[in-house]
């Protein structure tokens, strides 16, 4: 909605013709004494649009608001509201444990901070316009202090991100790792018994073709030793597969620098 000065507000002409169809950033108005305050409401995340805040000071030093009121205490109100919400994403912050809560607390950090800091620098402009107003000079103070304690709580809410990330990953790796050693034994174990299941399907095949038929004098032929001796000879084999499968690929050759110059030219 546009930005509408009170009528009962006896202010200068020149601050509503200032003012257009937004809010526009917080800034400062100074004319004939007046002193006009256009401030955006504590943001929140998610939400582009800001809501904004008048408050006029009359030569004579009386303040009024829209919507907080008349009185100084109506920009205490509103720098107040500021301080509340840096003490509630601090509570968020001691509490927050995942990446996803951390990731919300800086996307709620980030707009606030940002508009802290532009109320700083208009609540500055106003104090160096009006030096005798103390209740300006104590609130950018306090402004000053929230604009800090934003910037500390930002760092520690991205720290804290990263450090989840970081954590998250190597525990990630490290699970990939297990799979990937348990998986290299595996193989080791197959490549092992491998030729024995190998030989053991064939000969058993052929074996039990020719005991098929008399006539090829396999019935006296003594079992238990061609057992062993297809054990053996597949242990063997599954011995020398495994180390092949075991060993080390060799690192790539170094090239050299007149073979990288013969490239490059």
């Amino acid at each position: 909605m546009r930005m509408l000065l009170p009528p009962d507000w006896d202010v200068p002409a020149k601050f509503a013709k200032r003012l257009g169809d937004d809010v526009g950033r917080q800034r400062v108005m100074h004319a004939d004494g007046h002193l006009l305050l256009v401030l955006h409401e504590p943001p929140l995340a998610g939400l582009a649009r800001r809501k904004g805040r008048l408050f006029w000071r009359d030569p004579d030093g009386a303040w009024r608001s829209k919507p907080l009121g008349d009185g100084a205490q109506a920009l205490k109100r509103h720098v107040a509201e500021y301080a509340e919400r840096v003490e509630r994403l601090e509570k968020l912050w001691q509490a927050a444990d995942t990446a996803t809560e951390y990731y919300q607390l800086v996307r709620a950090i980030a707009p606030l901070h940002r508009t802290t800091r532009h109320l700083h620098a208009v609540l500055q402009h106003a104090r160096e316009l009006v030096p005798e107003d103390r209740d300006l000079i104590n609130l950018r103070d306090q402004v000053n202090e929230i604009e800090r304690a934003l910037e500390l709580l930002h760092g520690d809410a991205k720290n804290g991100l990263d450090f989840t990330v970081a954590h998250q990953a190597e525990q990630q790796s490290q699970r990939i790792y297990e799979m990937t050693v348990a998986s290299h034994r595996l193989n080791l174990l197959v490549a092992a018994f491998f030729p024995i299941a190998t030989l053991s399907a064939i000969f058993g095949a052929v074996f039990e073709m020719m005991l098929a038929h008399e006539d090829h004098g396999l019935h006296g032929l003594s079992t238990p030793g061609l057992f062993w001796c297809m054990m053996g000879l597949g242990l063997l084999c599954g011995l020398m597969l495994a180390r092949i499968i075991a060993r080390k690929p060799a690192p790539p050759s170094p090239v050299s620098t007149e073979a990288l110059m013969s490239v490059k030219t």
